[in-house]
Protein backbone atom coordinates (compact mmCIF):
# COMPACT_ATOMS: atom_id res chain seq x y z
CA UNK A 1 0.00 0.00 0.00
CA UNK A 2 2.85 2.36 0.91
CA UNK A 3 4.47 1.72 -2.49
CA UNK A 4 1.18 2.47 -4.25
CA UNK A 5 0.76 5.77 -2.40
CA UNK A 6 4.34 6.79 -3.21
CA UNK A 7 3.84 5.96 -6.89
CA UNK A 8 0.63 7.98 -6.95
CA UNK A 9 2.35 10.99 -5.42
CA UNK A 10 5.18 10.79 -7.92
CA UNK A 11 2.70 10.60 -10.80
CA UNK A 12 0.80 13.60 -9.44
CA UNK A 13 4.01 15.58 -9.11
CA UNK A 14 4.97 14.73 -12.68
CA UNK A 15 1.63 16.08 -13.88
CA UNK A 16 2.17 19.39 -12.07
CA UNK A 17 5.27 20.57 -13.91
CA UNK A 18 5.82 24.26 -13.34
CA UNK A 19 5.59 26.30 -16.57
CA UNK A 20 8.66 28.20 -17.78
CA UNK A 21 9.21 31.80 -16.70
CA UNK A 22 6.97 34.29 -18.47
CA UNK A 23 8.54 36.58 -21.06
CA UNK A 24 9.13 40.24 -20.24
CA UNK A 25 6.55 42.65 -21.66
CA UNK A 26 7.71 44.39 -24.84
CA UNK A 27 4.83 46.64 -25.97
CA UNK A 28 4.97 50.21 -24.64
CA UNK A 29 1.32 51.02 -23.89
CA UNK A 30 -0.81 49.99 -20.91
CA UNK A 31 2.03 48.98 -18.61
CA UNK A 32 0.23 50.61 -15.67
CA UNK A 33 -3.20 49.29 -16.61
CA UNK A 34 -4.89 47.42 -13.71
CA UNK A 35 -5.86 44.56 -16.03
CA UNK A 36 -2.36 44.00 -17.39
CA UNK A 37 -1.45 40.32 -17.42
CA UNK A 38 -4.85 39.09 -16.32
CA UNK A 39 -5.99 35.71 -17.64
CA UNK A 40 -9.77 35.36 -17.48
CA UNK A 41 -11.88 32.25 -17.90
CA UNK A 42 -14.76 33.96 -19.66
CA UNK A 43 -17.52 31.50 -18.81
CA UNK A 44 -17.06 31.95 -15.06
CA UNK A 45 -15.19 35.26 -14.88
CA UNK A 46 -12.49 33.53 -12.84
CA UNK A 47 -8.95 34.91 -13.00
CA UNK A 48 -6.38 32.21 -13.65
CA UNK A 49 -2.67 31.93 -13.11
CA UNK A 50 -0.56 31.01 -16.14
CA UNK A 51 -0.12 27.52 -14.67
CA UNK A 52 -3.89 27.10 -14.30
CA UNK A 53 -4.43 28.20 -17.89
CA UNK A 54 -1.89 25.66 -19.15
CA UNK A 55 -3.52 22.94 -17.07
CA UNK A 56 -6.90 23.66 -18.68
CA UNK A 57 -5.58 23.98 -22.21
CA UNK A 58 -3.62 20.75 -21.87
CA UNK A 59 -6.93 18.86 -21.59
CA UNK A 60 -8.14 20.02 -25.02
CA UNK A 61 -7.57 18.11 -28.24
CA UNK A 62 -7.30 21.39 -30.13
CA UNK A 63 -6.25 24.83 -28.92
CA UNK A 64 -6.92 27.94 -31.02
CA UNK A 65 -4.82 30.98 -30.13
CA UNK A 66 -5.89 34.33 -31.54
CA UNK A 67 -3.41 37.19 -31.80
CA UNK A 68 -2.90 40.75 -32.92
CA UNK A 69 -0.33 40.17 -35.64
CA UNK A 70 1.93 43.13 -34.82
CA UNK A 71 2.04 42.76 -31.04
CA UNK A 72 5.38 41.23 -29.97
CA UNK A 73 3.97 40.18 -26.59
CA UNK A 74 1.47 37.92 -28.32
CA UNK A 75 4.25 36.16 -30.19
CA UNK A 76 6.34 35.76 -27.05
CA UNK A 77 3.37 34.29 -25.17
CA UNK A 78 2.64 31.84 -27.99
CA UNK A 79 6.16 30.43 -27.77
CA UNK A 80 5.87 30.32 -23.98
CA UNK A 81 2.54 28.52 -24.22
CA UNK A 82 3.83 25.97 -26.72
CA UNK A 83 6.73 25.11 -24.43
CA UNK A 84 4.51 25.02 -21.33
CA UNK A 85 1.98 22.69 -22.97
CA UNK A 86 4.73 20.38 -24.21
CA UNK A 87 5.91 20.06 -20.63
CA UNK A 88 2.44 18.83 -19.62
CA UNK A 89 1.81 16.34 -22.44
CA UNK A 90 3.22 15.36 -25.82
CA UNK A 91 2.41 18.01 -28.41
CA UNK A 92 0.83 16.55 -31.56
CA UNK A 93 1.24 19.43 -34.02
CA UNK A 94 1.50 23.19 -34.48
CA UNK A 95 -0.46 24.91 -37.26
CA UNK A 96 0.06 28.46 -38.49
CA UNK A 97 -2.17 30.80 -40.47
CA UNK A 98 1.11 32.28 -41.72
CA UNK A 99 2.02 29.18 -43.74
CA UNK A 100 0.49 28.14 -47.05
CA UNK A 101 0.25 24.54 -48.32
CA UNK A 102 2.76 25.18 -51.11
CA UNK A 103 5.35 25.88 -48.38
CA UNK A 104 4.86 22.49 -46.69
CA UNK A 105 7.51 20.64 -48.75
CA UNK A 106 10.03 23.35 -47.87
CA UNK A 107 9.13 23.03 -44.19
CA UNK A 108 9.83 19.29 -44.34
CA UNK A 109 13.15 19.87 -46.13
CA UNK A 110 14.29 22.34 -43.47
CA UNK A 111 13.18 20.01 -40.66
CA UNK A 112 15.19 17.17 -42.19
CA UNK A 113 18.20 19.42 -42.58
CA UNK A 114 18.00 20.61 -38.96
CA UNK A 115 17.70 17.01 -37.78
CA UNK A 116 21.18 16.35 -39.20
CA UNK A 117 22.61 19.26 -37.21
CA UNK A 118 22.77 21.63 -40.16
CA UNK A 119 20.77 24.79 -40.86
CA UNK A 120 19.98 26.68 -44.07
CA UNK A 121 22.16 29.71 -44.69
CA UNK A 122 19.01 31.73 -45.44
CA UNK A 123 16.08 30.41 -43.41
CA UNK A 124 13.55 32.78 -44.97
CA UNK A 125 14.49 31.73 -48.49
CA UNK A 126 14.51 28.06 -47.53
CA UNK A 127 10.97 28.32 -46.19
CA UNK A 128 9.78 30.72 -48.92
CA UNK A 129 8.63 32.85 -46.00
CA UNK A 130 6.05 35.46 -46.98
CA UNK A 131 7.28 39.00 -46.46
CA UNK A 132 3.87 40.14 -45.19
CA UNK A 133 4.49 38.24 -41.95
CA UNK A 134 7.30 39.95 -40.03
CA UNK A 135 10.03 37.34 -39.45
CA UNK A 136 11.21 39.29 -36.41
CA UNK A 137 7.85 38.43 -34.84
CA UNK A 138 7.28 34.88 -36.09
CA UNK A 139 10.85 33.64 -36.47
CA UNK A 140 11.40 32.46 -32.86
CA UNK A 141 8.20 30.37 -32.85
CA UNK A 142 8.84 28.88 -36.29
CA UNK A 143 12.48 28.03 -35.59
CA UNK A 144 11.54 26.42 -32.27
CA UNK A 145 8.81 24.34 -33.92
CA UNK A 146 11.10 23.19 -36.75
CA UNK A 147 13.34 21.50 -34.18
CA UNK A 148 10.55 19.63 -32.39
CA UNK A 149 9.47 16.01 -32.99
CA UNK A 150 5.91 17.08 -33.88
CA UNK A 151 5.01 18.55 -37.29
CA UNK A 152 4.73 22.23 -38.20
CA UNK A 153 1.77 22.51 -40.58
CA UNK A 154 0.41 25.08 -43.03
CA UNK A 155 -3.16 26.16 -42.32
CA UNK A 156 -3.92 28.81 -44.94
CA UNK A 157 -4.85 28.97 -48.61
CA UNK A 158 -2.34 29.18 -51.43
CA UNK A 159 -2.32 32.40 -53.46
CA UNK A 160 -3.81 30.58 -56.44
CA UNK A 161 -6.72 29.38 -54.32
CA UNK A 162 -7.38 32.93 -53.12
CA UNK A 163 -7.40 34.26 -56.69
CA UNK A 164 -9.80 31.50 -57.72
CA UNK A 165 -12.20 32.50 -54.91
CA UNK A 166 -12.10 36.13 -56.05
CA UNK A 167 -12.88 34.97 -59.57
CA UNK A 168 -15.72 32.62 -58.62
CA UNK A 169 -17.14 32.70 -55.10
CA UNK A 170 -17.66 29.07 -53.99
CA UNK A 171 -20.58 27.76 -51.97
CA UNK A 172 -19.97 27.23 -48.26
CA UNK A 173 -21.78 24.40 -46.50
CA UNK A 174 -22.82 24.27 -42.86
CA UNK A 175 -25.47 26.04 -40.80
CA UNK A 176 -23.13 27.54 -38.19
CA UNK A 177 -20.67 29.30 -40.50
CA UNK A 178 -23.31 30.53 -42.96
CA UNK A 179 -25.66 32.09 -40.39
CA UNK A 180 -26.71 35.62 -41.34
CA UNK A 181 -25.43 37.03 -38.03
CA UNK A 182 -21.97 35.58 -38.69
CA UNK A 183 -21.75 36.85 -42.24
CA UNK A 184 -23.00 40.33 -41.28
CA UNK A 185 -20.46 40.62 -38.44
CA UNK A 186 -17.61 39.54 -40.71
CA UNK A 187 -18.69 41.96 -43.43
CA UNK A 188 -18.66 44.80 -40.92
CA UNK A 189 -15.18 43.79 -39.75
CA UNK A 190 -13.96 43.72 -43.37
CA UNK A 191 -15.41 47.18 -43.99
CA UNK A 192 -13.74 48.63 -40.89
CA UNK A 193 -10.39 46.98 -41.54
CA UNK A 194 -10.38 48.52 -45.03
CA UNK A 195 -11.32 51.97 -43.73
CA UNK A 196 -14.83 51.85 -45.26
CA UNK A 197 -13.20 52.50 -48.63
CA UNK A 198 -14.03 49.23 -50.39
CA UNK A 199 -16.71 49.20 -53.06
CA UNK A 200 -19.69 47.14 -51.91
CA UNK A 201 -19.26 44.99 -55.02
CA UNK A 202 -15.95 43.63 -53.63
CA UNK A 203 -17.32 42.62 -50.23
CA UNK A 204 -18.87 39.23 -51.17
CA UNK A 205 -15.54 37.97 -52.56
CA UNK A 206 -13.59 39.25 -49.57
CA UNK A 207 -16.06 37.62 -47.20
CA UNK A 208 -15.69 34.36 -49.13
CA UNK A 209 -11.90 34.49 -48.84
CA UNK A 210 -12.15 35.12 -45.08
CA UNK A 211 -14.52 32.22 -44.58
CA UNK A 212 -12.68 29.86 -46.90
CA UNK A 213 -9.52 30.59 -44.89
CA UNK A 214 -11.44 29.67 -41.74
CA UNK A 215 -12.71 26.50 -43.40
CA UNK A 216 -9.17 25.54 -44.48
CA UNK A 217 -7.87 26.05 -40.94
CA UNK A 218 -10.66 23.84 -39.61
CA UNK A 219 -9.91 21.14 -42.17
CA UNK A 220 -6.19 21.34 -41.37
CA UNK A 221 -6.92 20.98 -37.66
CA UNK A 222 -9.10 17.92 -38.22
CA UNK A 223 -6.33 16.32 -40.28
CA UNK A 224 -3.51 17.24 -37.88
CA UNK A 225 -2.14 14.99 -35.13
CA UNK A 226 -3.58 15.88 -31.74
CA UNK A 227 -3.21 17.58 -29.38
CA UNK A 228 -2.83 20.43 -31.84
CA UNK A 229 -2.39 24.18 -31.52
CA UNK A 230 -3.35 26.74 -34.16
CA UNK A 231 -2.00 30.31 -34.21
CA UNK A 232 -4.13 32.75 -36.19
CA UNK A 233 -5.51 36.26 -36.14
CA UNK A 234 -8.08 36.94 -33.44
CA UNK A 235 -11.06 37.06 -35.82
CA UNK A 236 -10.09 33.66 -37.25
CA UNK A 237 -9.84 32.20 -33.75
CA UNK A 238 -13.03 33.63 -32.27
CA UNK A 239 -15.70 31.08 -31.39
CA UNK A 240 -18.58 33.15 -32.73
CA UNK A 241 -17.07 34.08 -36.10
CA UNK A 242 -14.18 31.84 -37.10
CA UNK A 243 -12.62 28.42 -37.18
CA UNK A 244 -14.68 26.93 -34.35
CA UNK A 245 -17.88 27.38 -36.37
CA UNK A 246 -16.34 25.50 -39.28
CA UNK A 247 -15.15 22.72 -36.99
CA UNK A 248 -18.76 22.35 -35.86
CA UNK A 249 -20.03 22.32 -39.46
CA UNK A 250 -17.49 19.63 -40.30
CA UNK A 251 -18.72 17.43 -37.44
CA UNK A 252 -15.82 17.92 -35.01
CA UNK A 253 -16.48 16.01 -31.80
CA UNK A 254 -13.39 16.58 -29.65
CA UNK A 255 -12.71 19.28 -27.09
CA UNK A 256 -11.57 22.60 -28.58
CA UNK A 257 -10.37 25.52 -26.45
CA UNK A 258 -10.10 29.12 -27.67
CA UNK A 259 -7.62 31.56 -26.13
CA UNK A 260 -7.56 35.15 -27.35
CA UNK A 261 -4.49 37.27 -26.67
CA UNK A 262 -5.73 40.86 -26.55
CA UNK A 263 -4.47 44.25 -25.49
CA UNK A 264 -5.55 45.82 -22.20
CA UNK A 265 -8.94 47.48 -22.48
CA UNK A 266 -10.28 44.77 -24.79
CA UNK A 267 -13.52 43.05 -23.83
CA UNK A 268 -14.72 39.61 -24.89
CA UNK A 269 -17.47 37.32 -23.66
CA UNK A 270 -17.89 33.56 -23.37
CA UNK A 271 -19.56 33.35 -26.79
CA UNK A 272 -16.37 34.66 -28.38
CA UNK A 273 -13.66 32.70 -26.54
CA UNK A 274 -12.97 30.47 -23.57
CA UNK A 275 -10.01 32.42 -22.21
CA UNK A 276 -8.72 35.98 -22.52
CA UNK A 277 -5.12 37.01 -21.75
CA UNK A 278 -4.57 40.77 -21.55
CA UNK A 279 -1.23 42.18 -22.66
CA UNK A 280 0.33 45.61 -23.15
CA UNK A 281 -0.66 47.44 -26.31
CA UNK A 282 1.07 48.74 -29.37
CA UNK A 283 0.73 52.49 -30.03
CA UNK A 284 -2.46 53.38 -31.87
CA UNK A 285 -1.92 54.24 -35.52
CA UNK A 286 -4.43 55.74 -37.91
CA UNK A 287 -3.74 53.59 -40.95
CA UNK A 288 -6.80 55.01 -42.68
CA UNK A 289 -5.75 58.67 -42.59
CA UNK A 290 -3.23 58.39 -45.42
CA UNK A 291 -5.61 56.27 -47.50
CA UNK A 292 -8.39 58.86 -47.17
CA UNK A 293 -6.00 61.66 -48.14
CA UNK A 294 -5.00 59.72 -51.23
Amino acid sequence: MRVFVLASLLLLAACQVSPPALPVWQSPEGLEHPQLGQIIELRSGTRLTPAQLVERLARAERVLVGERHDNPDHHALQLWLLRALAAQRNQGSLLLEMLNPDQQPRIEQVRAQLATGQAPQDMLQALAWQRGWAWSQYGPLVQHALRQPYPLLAANLDRGEVLAIYSQVPDLSGAASTAASVREALLEQIRRSHCDLLPESQLPAMLAVQQQRDRRMAEALLAAPTPSLLVAGAFHARRDLGVALHLSDLGEQGATAVLILAEVGSELDAAQADYLWLTPAQPEQDYCASLRKG
